[in-house]
């Protein structure tokens, strides 16, 4: 046995030495491969940034652009192992079959980013909803296949580009200005005058409310057991939160100080003595 194993060895070396060589070629290529891949995609992102091309495109065409790249490395490493072009192109013919019928939802995702990469309903760093499963967050990286979100305490959501294609995305952060609209309630017994005109000060003493925009302060409703007041305002997109919350407070704070009874849900009951 070890004779026959000897004389296989003796007769075949040249051959395995030969096919050894080529794996040992084949790695150091792929090895180097990989570095210039990198390189080039360095050099691509760093043209279109100084292009001033938008930063969901650059990560879109990065991504499309590794992926073509290392295809190219694999099939030139299949080549130096005697695969033919045809048998590659025969390959990639029934691959492509397989693939369109089995990663139907892949497809849908790349025609999906596609679209975005066209349209532009986001860019990168914008917030948005989405509508189907109600995901928010602001949106971080736009790839071939997935949009990545960032939520407000820190989360990461990733989201196929099929399904914010299919459907309605909402861009919170798309206009540099939002309107800002805040409804209080107040009890039917609470002098309404003095409460608007109380909505009216807090709304001209603000700093992040737009003074040369509409300022309206109204009663919304008569409700069972309140009345509903409010009114509607404009800040800057970026300061939309903040004004929201800090007049929030000092409306509550203004009207325990004016004697403004704030309402809540109650039931009066009166009983008649017969």
């Amino acid at each position: 046995m070890d004779q026959k194993f000897i004389e296989f060895i003796e007769r075949n070396l040249p051959s395995l030495a030969q096919f050894g060589l080529k794996i040992l070629l084949s790695l150091i290529v792929f090895y180097v491969g990989l570095k210039v891949v990198r390189w080039l995609i360095k050099i691509l992102r760093a043209s279109l940034e100084k292009a001033s091309v938008d930063a969901g495109v650059i990560q879109f065409l990065c991504s499309l652009g590794r992926m073509f790249l290392y295809a190219i490395l694999v099939f030139s490493i299949a080549t130096n192992f005697g695969v033919t072009e045809s048998s590659i192109a025969a390959l990639l013919g029934s691959a492509g079959i397989t693939l369109g019928v089995g990663l139907q939802g892949g497809l849908a995702n790349l025609a999906g980013g596609i679209m975005i990469l066209i349209f532009k309903p986001f860019l990168v760093g914008d917030y948005i909803i989405e509508s189907g499963s109600n995901l928010e967050g602001t949106v971080t990286k736009i790839e071939i296949c997935y949009t990545t979100l960032s939520t407000v305490d820190n989360k990461r959501i990733v989201i196929p580009n099929g399904t914010l294609s299919n459907n309605s995305i909402t861009n919170v952060t798309a206009k540099d200005e939002r309107r800002l609209e805040i409804k209080v309630t107040i009890s039917y017994q609470a002098d309404i005058q003095k409460a608007k005109g109380i909505l009216e000060r807090l709304l001209k003493e603000d700093p992040d409310i737009l003074s040369d925009q509409e300022m309206v302060v109204f009663l919304d409703e008569l409700a069972a057991s309140w009345v509903v007041i409010g009114f509607r305002a404009w800040v800057a997109t970026d300061n939309y939160w903040p004004a929201k919350w800090r007049l929030n407070e000092k409306i509550k704070e203004s009207f325990d100080r004016e004697g403004i009874e704030l309402a809540y849900p109650q039931m009066d009951i009166h009983i008649k003595k017969q």
